[in-house]
C-alpha cells in the first residue's frame, strides 16, 4: 500500500505511517491524549477516539429515535387498533418492548467492545455469513432508505410555509433533502466533537417541540377533555394487533444505535447502559404523553384522516402561531438525519474491518480522526435512494428483516452464555429479558408474515439477494489477477485523494 506519499506530505506534523501487515498507524507528537479537536492531530494512533460523553450517548439515542415519526405517523397504530386506549397501551407496549432489547444490547455492548453493533455480536456469534446477511440489510436498504426518508421529511416541512395550500414541489423537496446530506456529511467527515454537537442541538430543539404539544395537551386534559379516551371499536384481531406494534416499534427504531459507535464513548461500561436507561425511558414518557396530548382535541376520525398529526393538532392549539411545528419537525428531522448518518457510517466501517465491505471503508482521515470514506458511501446511497418515487414502500417491505436480524442480535446473548460462558460480562442480564424479547420478536415478524404476505415475500427476496454477493465477494478467495490489481489501485488512488489509512489493528 502506497502510503509513504501520505508520510511525506505531513512530515511537518511529524507523522509516521507504519505499513505491516496492510495495517497503518501515524504517531503525531503535537496533539492531546484523546486525539483533541480535529485539526489539532491526536496524541496516538490514527483511530477512532473516545470523545463522547454520559450526555452526548443520550442525545445521539433520543436524536435518532425521535425523526419524524411521532409527529407524522401517530394514524398507523390507531388504524390497526381500532380505539385510542388500546392505541396508548402499544405505544407504552413498544417503549417497553424497545427498552428490554436496549438492555440486552448492554450486555452485548460491554462485552463485545467493537463498533458496528448487532453485526459484530452476530459475527462473533454465528460467524461471517450471517454477520454478512445482516450488514447487506442495514448498509444497503434500511440505512440509506430511513435516511433518505427523514430527509425528504425534513425538506418537506421547511418548504410547507411557503407552500400552505399545497404540497411543496418534488423536486425542490429533494433537492433540498440532498443539501441537508451533504451538510452533515461535511460535518460528519469534520469532526465527531462537530457531529454530536449538532445532535446535541437539534435534540433539544426536537424535544421543546415535544413538550409545548405535551404542555397544552396536559392543559386539555385539565379542562375535562377525555371525550375520546375509550375502547370504543377496538380491533381485536391478533394480526391487526402484531401490525399496530410495527407502527409503533418504527417510531421507536434507533434505540440500538449508540451500541454502534461504542469505540467513542468514553467509559462504555459505565456510560452505555446509563445512556440507554435514561434516553428509552425519556422517549417512552414523551410519546406517550404526546399521543394522549393529540387525543385531547382530535378525534379518531381526524388522526385516521390526517397525514402530519402534530401540523392538524397545532392548526386547533395553536392558530396563528401553527406554523412553528412543521420548523419544529424540520429541526427533528435534521437531527434524526445526522444520527443515522453518524452511527450507519460507523456500520460500514465495521464491515469493512471484517473484510466484508471495501478495504477503502476501513481507513479514518489522519488529520480529523473520523471514518471519512464510510460517512461519503452512506452519504451517496442515501442521495442514490432520493431518485427512487416509492421508497416508503421499500421501507415496508423489509421492516420486518430489521427486527427479525434484531432479534437474532438478541439471540447472540443466551448463545454465548452457553457457548462462551468465561466472556468477561461487566453487566449480566438476567435471561428472562432475552427470553421475553424473542418471543415478542416472533410476535411482531411471524404474524405479519400470514396478515401481509406480499409485503414479507418482498423483505424475504431482499433477504436472499444477499447470498449471491456473499458468495461472488466475500467466499469466493482465488479471484483473478486482474481484478485484485484493479481493486487495489482503486483503493490506493482515494486514499490518497482523502488522506486516509487504516487505523492500528486493536490489541483488545
Amino acid at each position: 500500500m502506497e502510503t509513504e506519499s501520505l508520510n511525506r506530505k505531513n512530515s511537518s506534523r511529524k507523522s509516521s505511517i507504519v505499513n505491516g501487515n496492510g495495517d497503518a498507524s501515524t504517531k503525531l507528537t503535537n496533539g492531546d491524549a484523546d486525539g483533541g479537536d480535529g485539526g489539532d492531530g491526536g496524541g496516538g494512533e490514527v483511530t477512532l477516539k473516545a470523545k463522547m460523553s454520559l450526555l452526548n450517548g443520550c442525545t445521539v439515542i433520543v436524536g435518532s429515535i425521535i425523526g419524524s415519526g411521532i409527529f407524522v405517523s401517530p394514524t398507523g397504530v390507531l388504524m390497526y387498533t381500532g380505539s385510542v386506549n388500546l392505541a396508548l397501551i402499544v405505544w407504552v407496549a413498544s417503549g417497553l418492548f424497545s427498552m428490554v432489547g436496549a438492555y440486552c444490547y448492554a450486555e452485548l455492548g460491554t462485552m463485545i467492545t467493537k463498533s458496528g453493533a448487532d453485526y459484530a455480536y452476530i459475527m462473533e456469534t454465528f460467524g461471517p455469513f450471517m454477520a454478512f446477511i445482516r450488514l447487506w440489510i442495514e448498509c444497503m436498504i434500511v440505512r440509506p432508505c430511513s435516511q433518505a426518508i427523514v430527509a425528504l421529511t425534513f425538506s418537506t416541512y421547511v418548504l410547507k410555509p411557503f407552500f400552505p395550500e399545497c404540497s411543496p414541489p418534488e423536486d425542490s423537496a429533494r433537492l433540498l433533502a440532498v443539501c441537508c446530506i451533504l451538510v452533515l456529511t461535511l460535518i460528519n467527515c469534520w469532526d465527531v466533537k462537530w457531529a454530536t454537537a449538532v445532535q446535541d442541538i437539534f435534540t433539544y430543539a426536537k424535544l421543546l417541540a415535544l413538550f409545548i404539544i405535551i404542555a397544552t395537551g396536559m392543559y386539555q386534559l385539565s379542562l375535562g377533555n377525555v371525550q375520546y379516551f375509550t375502547f370504543d371499536n377496538t380491533d381485536t384481531r391478533v394480526t391487526s394487533l402484531a401490525l399496530s406494534f410495527y407502527s409503533g416499534l418504527f417510531a421507536y427504531n434507533g434505540w440500538n444505535y449508540l451500541n454502534f459507535i461504542i469505540e467513542e464513548l468514553k467509559d462504555p461500561v459505565k456510560n452505555l447502559p446509563r445512556a440507554i436507561a435514561i434516553s428509552c425511558t425519556l422517549v417512552t414518557i414523551v410519546y406517550v404523553m404526546a399521543n394522549v396530548s393529540f387525543y385531547t382535541i382530535l378525534s379518531p376520525d381526524e388522526v385516521m384522516g390526517s397525514s402530519a398529526v402534530a401540523v392538524t393538532y397545532a392548526e386547533r392549539a395553536f392558530g396563528a402561531l401553527a406554523w412553528t411545528i412543521p420548523v419544529f419537525v424540520a429541526l427533528s428531522t435534521f437531527g434524526a438525519v445526522n444520527g443515522i448518518l453518524l452511527t450507519s457510517s460507523r456500520l460500514f466501517y465495521a464491515g469493512a474491518n471484517e473484510g466484508q465491505m471495501p478495504e477503502i471503508l476501513t481507513m479514518i482521515q489522519i488529520q480529523r480522526f473520523t471514518p471519512t470514506p464510510a460517512v461519503l458511501a452512506m452519504a451517496l446511497l442515501s442521495m442514490l435512494y432520493l431518485t427512487v418515487s416509492d421508497i416508503f414502500a421499500l421501507i415496508n417491505y423489509v421492516g420486518f428483516a430489521t427486527w427479525l436480524s434484531i432479534g437474532v442480535s438478541v439471540l447472540c446473548l443466551p448463545w454465548l452464555r452457553w457457548a462462551q460462558p468465561n466472556l468477561p460480562r461487566p453487566i449480566r442480564v438476567p435471561l428472562v429479558f432475552p427470553i421475553v424479547y424473542l418471543l415478542a420478536t416472533v410476535f411482531v415478524t411471524v404474524v405479519p408474515m400470514y396478515a401481509s404476505p406480499v409485503e414479507t415475500g418482498y423483505g424475504i427476496l431482499m433477504i436472499l439477494s444477499s447470498i449471491p454477493v456473499y458468495l461472488v465477494f466475500i467466499a469466493w478467495k482465488n479471484k483473478p489477477i486482474w481484478f485484485q490489481k484493479f481493486m487495489g489501485g482503486l483503493t490506493q488512488t482515494l486514499q490518497k485523494l482523502m488522506m486516509v489509512v487504516r487505523p492500528k489493528a486493536s490489541s483488545k
